[in-house]
């Protein structure tokens, strides 16, 4: 076993040293598994006292004395058991605890499926030869704690939301990405990149929309999963389809000509429809695909498709056409389980309300399609992880989790969980470190929450340079007023991030074995960017260093920058409960005052909804996606592309994730 900071896939050097690893691989198994039934039994009794809002619905029709039966029955048995195990917990803690100090302090779980592995192949797509690249990253904070903890934020049933949110993030990420050229005599641009619902086509619904398109539309498209490469006979012209940029995976380019005012005759649409079908997938899905697709569907009520009742990931998403002079809401027409792919709005429309503005930003209710590299926090239950896992590897070949250290191994007080960071990407990992902070305090310092810090492969040169990135994930103290705890991580965050830039680079001066593409930071900062009481950490030197793509500057955020912390108690509304309905309601100032949390100050506080409107900003931005253009390669320019909220994890979590597209421009004929 490793120390932090070393290779992420070290082999044992002799056979002593496997069979000694193996030994200790069994030992830790044992021990944990007379930890285990303790550590459950607890769990389940104490969330037996924290019902969430759902549970409260759920039982509104049951009589009131049903739900105190219940627990007066099962709480002696639990009790019960939970004594009967404590010696058996005492045992395996003894046997667990000396071996942390020879853990490593992450696991490293690579895809060993050859057919659905493509880390390799990524990296020959971009020789760096007269041509861009673009990357995208996503972060998000998924609150997967053990049940009984997890409901204090109104969330629970932890296994079956770490599956869900696995299988909502690869397949929003799996879509074909879709762009759409329209040529008109008033607008000759480029839109944006598409997102698209998670639901397959019902027979006999042929929609046309012949109406004039201006700058949203909708196609149709057959396919169980996207998240494979279209073959040879996909890439094919059928109908006058573009041919995709160098790197852009899975693209449908959709020439629409403007030369009837706007309006699309049947022949356009039909060619429309048959080329989005096409970008259906080449591979068949993974053995976990086959699976899910044969659970039946469950009965849901209308609007409650968000929840874990519900076996797709979202319902239909909210597509307008604007007719004429009035606007056409399509988002009734199939609520079915439909696969769609809409063509969202144009960074051009935006930029009427901020032409200060150079990149696309979006409410989205889907991941971005093509995600290279994701970022998660709160991921601390180990079951949990293990599930989240399993699904993302249906779309990352690269995984590492389970990041921290347990007991006293190297942190200053005993900790019982690990960092809850997870890391997973589409390229492979060249090398890995984590730091934990040692000023943790109250709840925190029980977690060993601290810094995963990853450098990746992305490409090489024509002259067989390493391309490479850098990519840091962190989760900050979290509770309110601890400004000087934040702001000391803070500053160790910086110093770790220089120290591994350094120990980690193989270029020099003399000797260039490495260019460096991006350097991103992003995670859970907890404080944000408005609240009077954050003024310090607004103030941090590593805004200097890395810069904000919604920060205007301390204290001010742009106008189109929302806050990603969910009201709690609303998590269950029927107005927010699933991915379209919180991208509507997000949308609209009023719904972002119901149902998030808003920055606090001295006069004011944030849990009184109704004193919200007289606060900064839109809601408490505490997620952050940083880049920085220092220490990259010169000749290059690093470009924010787009700017996403993305509500496509409604009613799994009480954070909304965000994403981050990037174009590294090499200054040559870029396309």
């Amino acid at each position: 076993m490793t120390s932090a900071g070393s290779s992420v896939d070290p082999a044992p050097r002799d056979v002593h040293a496997g069979a000694l690893w193996s030994f200790l691989s069994v030992l830790h198994s044992f021990s944990w598994g007379l930890i285990f039934p303790c550590y459950w039994l607890a769990d389940r009794l104490v969330g037996s006292f924290v019902p969430t809002t759902y549970e409260k619905r759920q039982r509104a029709d049951d009589p009131c004395y049903f739900h105190a039966l219940c627990i007066i029955i099962t709480t002696p048995i639990y009790l019960a058991l939970l004594v009967a195990s404590l010696p058996f917990a005492l045992i395996g803690f003894l046997l667990w605890s000396p071996l942390q100090s020879a853990r490593r302090p992450y696991i490293y779980s690579r895809l060993k499926d050859k057919n659905h592995a493509n880390g390799a192949t990524l990296l020959t797509e971009w020789k760096a030869a007269g041509s861009g690249k673009s990357f995208c990253f996503g972060s998000a904070n998924v609150c997967l704690l053990p049940d009984s903890l997890a409901r204090f934020n109104n969330v629970f049933n932890t296994q079956a939301r770490a599956k869900e949110i696995g299988r909502r993030i690869r397949n929003g990420a799996s879509r074909p990405q879709i762009k759409i050229y329209i040529d008109s005599p008033t607008n000759t641009s480029i839109s944006a990149a598409s997102f698209s619902s998670l639901v397959s086509p019902q027979a006999g619904d042929n929609r046309t929309v012949n109406a004039g398109i201006k700058r949203t539309t909708s196609m149709e498209y057959k396919g169980d999963n996207c998240g494979s490469n279209n073959g040879e006979e996909n890439r094919e012209d059928k109908g006058g389809s573009g041919e995709p940029h160098e790197g852009e995976e899975n693209t449908c380019i959709v020439p629409i000509n403007g030369e009837e005012n706007g309006h699309l005759s049947d022949t356009e649409i039909d060619t429309v429809n048959g080329q989005a079908r096409a970008s259906g997938p080449a591979e068949p899905s993974l053995e976990g695909d086959a699976e899910i697709s044969k659970t039946p569907n469950h009965k849901q009520k209308e609007g409650d498709s968000g929840s874990l009742d519900s076996c797709s990931a979202s319902r239909e998403s909210l597509v307008k056409v604007r007719v004429g002079d009035g606007t056409v809401d399509q988002s009734t027409v199939n609520n079915k389980l439909l696969y769609k792919a809409s063509i969202m709005k144009k960074a051009s429309v935006r930029k009427k309300k901020h032409t200060d503005e150079t990149f696309d930003h979006e409410i989205s209710a889907f991941f971005p399609a093509n995600l290279d590299f994701l970022c998660l926090q709160e991921v601390f239950d180990k079951r949990a992880a293990e599930k989240l896992k399993e699904q993302l590897h249906h779309y990352f070949e690269y995984i590492v989790y389970d990041v921290g250290v347990y007991s006293c191994n190297g942190c200053c007080s005993f900790k019982f969980v690990n960092s809850g960071l997870l890391f997973a990407s589409r390229y492979p990992v060249m090398d890995a470190a984590y730091h934990c902070y040692p000023n943790g305090r109250g709840m925190d310092s029980l977690a060993s929450k601290g810094a995963l810090f990853l450098k990746v492969q992305v490409g090489s040169t024509p002259q067989d340079q390493r391309i490479v990135g850098y990519i840091s994930c962190t989760h900050l103290q979290a509770i309110a007023g601890d400004t000087t705890v934040r702001c000391e991580q803070l500053d160790m965050l910086q110093d770790w991030l220089s120290e591994f830039r350094k120990s980690t680079s193989s270029s020099s001066t003399a000797n260039p074995e490495e260019l460096v593409a991006f350097d991103v930071l992003c995670g859970d900062l907890n404080f944000d960017n408005c609240s009077s009481e954050d003024k310090l950490e607004q103030q941090h030197s590593l805004f200097t260093h890395y810069k904000d793509p919604c920060r205007v500057g301390p204290g001010e955020d742009k106008p189109w920058a929302i806050g990603t912390l969910l009201d709690p108690e609303g998590l269950y509304d029927e107005e927010v409960c699933t991915p379209d309905n919180l991208q509507k309601v997000l949308e609209s100032e009023e719904g972002r005052k119901g149902y998030l949390v808003y920055p606090t100050s001295k006069n004011h506080s944030s849990s009184q909804k109704g004193r919200k409107a007289s606060l900064k900003g839109n809601g408490r931005r505490i997620d952050y996606m940083l880049y920085t253009e220092e220490g990259l390669y010169l000749e290059w320019k690093v470009e924010v592309e787009e700017f996403s909220f993305i509500t496509q994890l409604a009613g799994l979590t009480d954070h909304l994730p965000v994403a981050m597209r990037l174009m590294v421009s090499t200054g040559e004929d870029d396309p």
